[in-house]
């Protein structure tokens, strides 16, 4: 297929078709990079308000780099994978420190700043500065691979090298930034994963995936490892409205959130067992009979999945009590960056 027809098709296409979004009425590179970050692993109808929330307490970079990381964390409640939050938090550090408060207006300087991968780069590059560079997201492999008929596995390097020079040989000189947006929307809109629309598909008549019944097989991707399964069990020490609580600093999942004294266990265990542990930690005599415990949570997550239980603990003897833990009342709980399975347990038993 000409590439220029490619593009072309794409562009007209994408004016009359295009979701109304506010990242696509801006050129300023700092929104364009804040709702690319948010939108990584989100969908937009999920990401739109966190977008929006972050724009109006942090109007542009300098504002953001200024925040705590707990004032990120908590804003950024609810869309997991924390580190980009962390990343996207230092790196307006280092745009405001290094570069003046202004984004740099090349893809590969752009690629050196903490978080910014090759995806997230061009399409700063493009959208901000017209750079004629392609941007590779999982809708734009499942747009090429369908219609160009490629059998390689997105998620292996020789994969992901095909994907990006065929990109970039499609890609638009005069319109880079409608190029990539046009193929980003099309994948979402028009080449779904499931029950695309072929019938009335711009490409139907030169897709190789339309013209083979193969829809089903693009794109090919190698089978991901099985998900890990993890058992946690919170002991929620009560005194009074207020609760004992941690802000996690583990290299493990949910680091810099905050949660409840845990005990990870490699598989389901009884309430005896655990409060006897509880016991011997603390050195004190908690009767298994004077706690709660909630019903089981499963919460997962890209490779494991949690499942968790909480021992609602209320006679214990606060000269026990030491750091990192500490008791908060309800409303400085509230204001706590905190795990989205934290969030369901305070709501669930009305304890906020």
């Amino acid at each position: 297929m000409d590439k220029r027809y490619f593009s072309d098709k794409l562009v007209e296409w994408y004016e009359p078709n295009k979701r109304n979004l506010p990242w696509r009425e801006t050129k300023d590179p700092y929104k364009i990079w804040l709702s690319e970050v948010i939108l990584q692993q989100t969908r937009v109808i999920q990401g739109l308000p966190y977008y929006l929330k972050f724009v109006e307490k942090f109007p542009d970079v300098k504002a953001l780099a200024a925040a705590s990381e707990q004032e990120i964390l908590r804003l950024w409640q609810g869309l997991g994978y924390y580190t980009r939050a962390r990343n996207l938090h230092q790196c307006a550090k280092d745009v405001v420190a290094l570069h003046d408060s202004s984004f740099p207006n090349t893809y590969q300087a752009l690629r050196k700043l903490r978080g910014i991968g090759d995806y997230t780069a061009a399409a700063i590059a493009s959208f901000s500065f017209k750079e004629k560079v392609a941007v590779v997201d999982g809708n734009v492999f499942r747009v090429l691979s369908r219609v160009f008929g490629i059998e390689k596995q997105i998620n292996s390097l020789e994969g992901k090298k095909a994907f990006t020079l065929l990109a970039n040989d499609l890609i638009s000189g005069k319109n880079p930034d409608l190029h990539n947006q046009a193929i980003m929307e099309f994948g979402a809109l028009q080449c779904t994963p499931k029950n695309p629309g072929c019938s009335d598909c711009i490409f139907t008549r030169r897709c190789f995936a339309a013209n083979n019944n193969m829809q089903h097989l693009f794109p090919i991707k190698a089978k991901a490892k099985e998900s890990k399964k993890r058992y946690f069990y919170y002991f929620v020490i009560q005194k009074g409205k207020s609760l004992l609580m941690k802000k996690r600093q583990e290299k493990d999942i949910w680091h810099g959130l905050f949660d409840f004294m845990l005990v990870e266990k490699p598989g389901p265990t009884g309430i005896v067992r655990l409060v006897d542990q509880l016991n011997a930690i603390t050195r004190v005599n908690i009767p298994p009979k004077s706690v709660r415990i909630s019903s089981q949570y499963k919460h997962t997550l890209s490779h494991q999945t949690i499942y968790s239980k909480f021992i609602m603990v209320t006679d214990y003897p606060e000269n026990l009590i030491k750091e990192p833990f500490e008791f908060y009342s309800a409303k400085k709980i509230s204001a706590l960056p905190k795990p989205v399975l934290i969030s369901r347990f305070l709501s669930d038993y009305q304890l906020l």
